[in-house]
Parts: C-alpha cells; structure tokens; sequence
C-alpha cells in the first residue's frame, strides 16, 4: 500500500508542477471540481444528468485552462520542454484529449441522425429522452475513457501506475478544490500565472 500511495503522490505532485501554471487554468480547475462534486452527488439521483453536467461544466472548464491559458512553451521551473511533458504524461496529454472530445462532440449528433443506434437502443421521445440518451451515452464515454487509459497503462507502465491513475481521476475533484480555491483570489490580483516557488523548494 505504500507503494500505491507513493505513486499516486507522484502522479499528483507531477500533474500539478508540470500542466497548472495558469491561474486562469486553476481557478477554472476549481470550477470544474465544483460542479463535478455535484454531479457525483447526483449520479445516484440520475446518471444521465449528472454526465450532462460533468461534460458539458466540469470537463469544458477543465480542459478550456489546459487548451486555452496554460502555457506551452519551455518550462523554466522544472527545466523541461512542452514536447517531453506531453510525452510522460500519465493521463490523457493533448493528442489523447482531442481524440476523447471529437467523440464527445460526435456523440449528440449520432444519437440526432440515428436515434435507436440502429435498434439497440428505444429511440428518445422529446429533447428530454434526447437529453438523457445523450447524458446516458457521455456517461458511458467517461466510464470507457477511463478504463482504457487504465488498460493501456497496465499494459505498458503496469497494474500500479494503472490503479493510482484512475484513484487520482476520481478524487482530482476533492484535491483541485482544496489545491486550487485561493487562484481566483490571485487572479484578482492581477497574478496570471503561479510562480511555483515550493516547486523550487521541493526541489532542492
């Protein structure tokens, strides 16, 4: 068990040094592990919802900081490249989530021009059984992502890397908010990007 906890420390402590500079990235990090809290909360009431809140609020916030406002050039506080980080990453990097968000897009206008998926399922009556057959399919997209990219690190990093990756994902919510919830106060400041002092210091 220690090992675990040693790698999801890792997996953590690396996630946040190398891609959450931005505190535009952050505060919206914050946002994102806000409403996924709540969708966890309504999971249990209806998935279907609960994945339309997930995707459309936290996964967009999410990934418009990492997209849109983290930097992308050469690292200077941890002395490395765009192009080695992107390599090393644990989780979905850049490439990986273009591919999980064209299916994410895909998805609605699937469920649109074939609303039986050619007879497996009852086809949606209204927007609101549209609605929910496109939270139902996001739902199962997110359970699908995070399997496969534990799979794959099973496989190529073993079972360790795997396990810690997909505990990681699903706490990231409890720990962004805990990690993050002072950036918008630095945002305010005028502070656009963290100066990663205790990097620095974790590192010497």
């Amino acid at each position: 068990m220690n090992e675990f906890f040693q790698t999801l420390k890792t997996q953590r402590w690396d996630d946040h040094r190398y891609y959450h500079h931005s505190r535009i990235n952050q505060s919206l990090h914050l946002v994102s592990a806000l409403s996924f809290l709540a969708a966890y909360a309504l999971v249990f009431v209806n998935p279907a919802w609960a994945a339309l809140l997930a995707w459309c609020v936290s996964m967009t916030t999410r990934q418009a900081g990492h997209f849109f406002f983290e930097p992308r050039g050469y690292d200077e506080i941890n002395q490395a490249t765009d192009d080695y980080k992107e390599a090393i990453k644990v989780g979905y990097n850049i490439r990986r989530k273009i591919v999980l968000m064209s299916v994410w897009v895909a998805l609605p206008a699937v469920l649109w021009l074939a609303p039986s998926l050619g007879g497996l399922i009852q086809p949606a009556v209204g927007l609101t059984g549209y609605l929910e057959d496109v939270g139902m399919a996001w739902f199962c997209l997110g359970v699908v992502g995070l399997l496969f990219r534990v799979g794959q690190l099973w496989v190529t990093q073993g079972p360790m890397q795997g396990l810690a990756w997909m505990t990681k994902i699903l706490t990231d919510p409890f720990h962004d908010v805990m990690l993050y919830r002072k950036a918008p106060l630095y945002l305010l400041r005028g502070q656009l990007i963290d100066p990663m002092e205790h990097v620095g210091q974790q590192a010497h």
